[in-house]
């Protein structure tokens, strides 16, 4: 078997493009969980526990050169260390979301399946039939 039809009988199996779905669908949803913890449920959880900003949580680990805001984007433009226990906790509730909505959907998936009645077994061949009735008359 040739390297390019090894490939190609690899790359066209199922299971390689149901994973190539996945994963792209995986990315885009990825970010719309993203845009929801970052513009949506950040905001109301800071506005809750006193107007936080959570990207703006840090801790710097060195004096910062003159004239840099006080902002993680500057800190982390002009070199300083910075310890972003805020963008740590933004990204580990968005895990705890994307985590909750992919069980949700494993959950559903699963009750769908459950739901489907067995399929009837097939027919008998004719033909089985007939050799079963012959087995049976020559039994008497």
């Amino acid at each position: 078997m040739s390297f390019a039809s090894e490939f190609k009988e690899f790359a066209l199996k199922g299971n390689v493009m149901d994973l190539a779905v996945g994963v792209i669908i995986g990315g885009a949803f990825g970010k719309i969980v993203d845009s929801a913890v970052n513009d949506l449920i950040m905001p109301i959880v800071g506005r809750v526990i006193g107007n936080v900003d959570f990207s703006n949580m840090f801790l710097k680990l060195a004096e910062a050169p003159a004239g840099t805001a006080e902002t993680l984007d500057a800190l982390k433009k002009a070199g300083v260390p910075v310890f972003a226990y805020g963008n740590f906790i933004t990204i580990a509730i968005n895990f705890i979301i994307l985590a909750f909505v992919i069980f949700m959907m494993v959950k559903q998936v699963n009750r769908l399946r459950r739901a489907e009645p067995p399929a009837p077994p097939p027919p008998t061949p004719e033909d089985v039939v007939l050799l079963r009735e012959i087995r049976d008359s020559l039994k008497k």
